[in-house]
């Protein structure tokens, strides 16, 4: 039993994957922009190749220079899981290198240090990094083993711009101790310290490191590089206190974010969202150059042939009929309510004769589309600049993007709804044919109007569901 604990620090299941498969492709589009994977290898201070991956702009820009954020996995991972970071930093001129440390993935080496021997590693990476002239400030991602391996290199090396910590441990001696608690390794009290200290001296001679030594409360009270700490709440591998630990003894900016889930589980999107903002805020990277988008009113997250609240659909179709101001039309995810208390029946006999016209040109519209022309649903935040400031951990109370997901049950799709351009050429032929109603509807006729118009507009929405959409990749 003592020998399967051994392995499971030092000699975890390691990752094996086709690269291909896995990363990102050579050449890929992202958020309307072309990136490549540029796939190298570095050998280092022990001899060992290692596999490494940089993700970057293609063409890469010949006026300016980029900063560079570099991934670092967890002890059973390998670069494949720098992919998220990948589509959350690009978008935001911030390359991506990742790698697999020795000892793991496809690089050279036996066993893992948990931060010992990787920090080695990683000073390899940054040291190529700095001899080209392309690359501009560096910032650290690491998860679990990627995180202490983050700190104890940062402890070396303060120009690193920033660091982002996701679920660090504050000491391997302790983690051990409490591993033995959390899997039920059945020793008695008194021997466990004992087994420990057995462990220690078989590690030290297979692995060439001391467990003792790896140690983040050593390192934090003299770092003082600008950090982000993320722990979740249920994790039961890595608990939440080591993290509280390094925060407080940690001399640097620091931030701390607890979120729902496990040692393992996805992230959720508000810390991704946190991630974007700190690395925008450490690294500054030069401003993304505007592109021509219309100006769409967004339905957020629009299921087919489910509930829907009409109002906000009458608000889209009736557009400035309803007082709404096109000027202050953005393109911000939160739905547009109704600017009235009134009931909305009462604008009825001026949305009806409306929506014939809408639903023409939208559909002529969808057929220029068709002919050629490429419609993106951007699904990441960070792509978008006015988007940094929806991380609720930071104090904004706007909920974060949407994403357009699929499910067996129902469709759920990004909806951009009827263009400004639609509206204002609708609107004049409305104008003229302004009737004023005399005779007040009543409100069965009411109703009558608004399931006809609410029939109408479901037919109106699943033909713009067969309307294929390009997604970024």
């Amino acid at each position: 039993m003592i020998d399967q604990f051994i392995n499971f620090v030092i000699r975890p299941p390691r990752a094996e994957y086709n690269p291909d498969q896995y990363l990102w492709e050579k050449d890929f589009t992202l958020a309307g922009k072309k990136f490549k994977r540029q796939d190298l290898e570095l050998r280092n201070g022990r001899g060992h190749i290692l596999k490494c991956s940089h993700y970057m702009p293609s063409p890469f820009p010949d006026d300016t220079s980029l900063p560079c954020v570099i991934y670092c996995h967890g002890n059973s991972g390998c670069r494949a899981d720098a992919n998220e970071a990948a589509v959350i930093l690009l978008p935001s001129n911030i390359t991506v290198f990742t790698l697999d440390f020795s000892g793991s993935g496809l690089s050279d080496g036996n066993y893992v240090s948990l931060g010992w021997h990787e920090s080695d590693d990683l000073k390899v990476v940054v040291s190529y990094l700095r001899s080209n002239e392309q690359i501009s400030r560096i910032g650290l991602w690491g998860r679990s083993m990627g995180a202490v391996t983050s700190l104890l290199y940062g402890a070396e090396d303060p120009s690193i711009a920033g660091m982002v910590l996701d679920s660090a441990f504050s000491n391997l001696f302790n983690l051990m101790l409490e591993l033995v608690d959390v899997y039920k390794i059945r020793l008695p009290k008194f021997t466990v310290k004992v087994a420990l200290q057995y462990m220690r001296h078989v590690i030290q001679k297979k692995a060439k490191f001391d467990i003792m030594d790896i140690n983040a409360l050593k390192v934090a009270p003299k770092t003082f590089i600008p950090a982000l700490f993320g722990h979740a709440k249920g994790d039961k591998f890595i608990q939440p206190h080591h993290s509280d630990l390094i925060s407080n003894s940690y001399a640097g900016d620091k931030n701390v974010i607890k979120f729902d889930g496990d040692h393992n589980s996805s992230r959720p999107q508000f810390f991704y969202d946190s991630v974007s903002i700190f690395f925008h805020n450490v690294l500054h990277p030069p401003q993304v150059s505007p592109r021509k988008y219309e100006k769409y009113y967004d339905l957020g997250d629009l299921q087919v042939d489910s509930g829907i609240d009409e109002s906000l659909l009458y608000e889209i179709i009736g557009g400035q009929s309803l007082g709404m101001d096109t000027a202050s039309t953005s393109t911000s995810s939160a739905p547009r309510s109704i600017l009235t208390t009134d009931f909305v029946g009462d604008y009825l006999p001026g949305i009806v004769p409306e929506v014939g016209k809408v639903n023409d040109v939208n559909t002529g519209s969808v057929q220029e589309k068709a002919s050629g022309e490429r419609e993106e649903c951007c699904s990441y935040t960070s792509s978008n600049r006015e988007s940094w400031g929806r991380c609720s951990s930071l104090g904004s109370d706007i909920e974060p993007f949407p994403d357009c997901t699929t499910s067996n049950d129902s469709v759920t799709l990004k909806v951009l709804a009827t263009p400004l351009r639609t509206t204002k050429n609708a609107r004049p032929a409305a104008e003229k044919k302004k009737v004023p109603v005399s005779v007040k509807k009543s409100g069965r006729d009411k109703l009558e109007k608004l399931e006809a118009l609410s029939q109408r507009l479901r037919l109106c929405i699943l033909k713009r569901v067969r309307h294929k959409r390009n997604h970024s990749s």
